[in-house]
Order: C-alpha cells, then structure tokens, then sequence
C-alpha cells in the first residue's frame, strides 16, 4: 500500500524530440515545464491537448459566445508574454475526454509529421499510465519519453502525507490497472 506512489511514477530520460506534447489536466505547471523544455532545445514545437468542454460551454458556443478556455489562454501566456512564437504552439482542435483520447489524437500528428520521438507531459502520478497509454497508441514507430512538469510536488514516496497526493494516488490507481487489463480510459 505504502509503495502506491512508485507504481504510479515512470520518468524516461530526456532527450531530444520531434514535439513535446502536454495533455490536459493542468491549467499551468505542464505548460510552463513544455515552454522550459522548448527553451532548453529538446523539441521545436508544443502541441497542447484541448482536454474536454464543459456542458455549460457547449451551450455558449452554440449560441455563438465563444469562452476561452484554459489551453487557449495558457497558449496565449507562452506566446505574448513567455516569448514562444505562435508557430512553435498547436493546439489538437479534437476535444479529447480521457487519456487514451489524447494518445489516439497526437497519434494522427504523429504519423502525419513521421514523428521518430514525443516528449510527453502529465502528472507526476500520471507518468506510467499516460507513457502506457501513448505507447500503445503510437506502436514502435514513434519512442515516447514520459515526463511530468518540474513543478509538481506529488512525492510518490511520501503520498499518504498530503491531501492533494492522497486524492491523485486514489484516483490514478485505479485507472493504471484498468489500462494494464486493456481498457482505455
């Protein structure tokens, strides 16, 4: 029980990319940790998971009001105030429920721009799953380095001391196992 954390956790290596990919989840520490790559030459170009749409935000946008959501004023955060330029940050237009729907949708650009590598960011706690879940999505043709954001305080060893960590191992473990007996979720 106490080893929970460490299941969860899988940190590759750095190394060099096609594109660092940052799934949804996190309004700024994936990001800000992609804009820090970008800047220490690992990869030229940020692609950002659109995540899933509120109910509420469908309806606005059927109305014609169109909210801004987090991905498109962290994208806007990178470009005019962190100095990325425009052309180094996509967003997927495909909103994206789960993480086996980001691995399916980065997939498309992956084969598309004959991608060798992608650096993935996520939680600390989400490393193993979502590195799981992109494997299995883009096959062999493209290594994929699971990375989480150098901001995250989840500490896999000591997860049973702070509630935030409590709620995330909880949470994602249960989903590694579904992924591990092939469900994608």
């Amino acid at each position: 029980m106490w080893s929970a954390g460490r299941l969860l956790v899988s940190i590759d290596p750095l190394q060099k990319a096609d594109a660092i990919f940052v799934l949804g989840g996190s309004r700024a520490d994936r990001a800000l940790e992609a804009v820090e790559l970008y800047r220490e030459g690992y990869a030229p170009l940020i692609v950002m998971s659109s995540g899933g749409t509120e109910p509420a935000q469908r309806l606005l946008e059927s109305q014609g009001i169109h909210v801004p959501t987090e991905v498109e004023t962290m994208r806007d955060v990178m470009v005019t105030r962190l100095g990325v330029p425009a052309t180094a940050v996509h967003l997927l237009t495909k909103e994206t429920e789960n993480t086996a729907a980001e691995a399916s949708a980065i997939g498309v650009m992956a084969k598309a721009g004959r991608w060798a590598r992608l650096i993935a960011i996520t939680d600390r706690s989400s490393t193993r799953r979502a590195g799981f879940a992109l494997r299995r999505a883009l096959g062999a043709g493209v290594a994929v380095v699971s990375r989480c954001s150098r901001y995250d305080t989840y500490d896999p060893a000591l997860w049973w001391r702070h509630r935030a960590s409590i709620r995330a191992t909880i949470a994602e473990l249960p989903k590694l196992i579904s992924y591990w007996f092939g469900l994608a979720s």
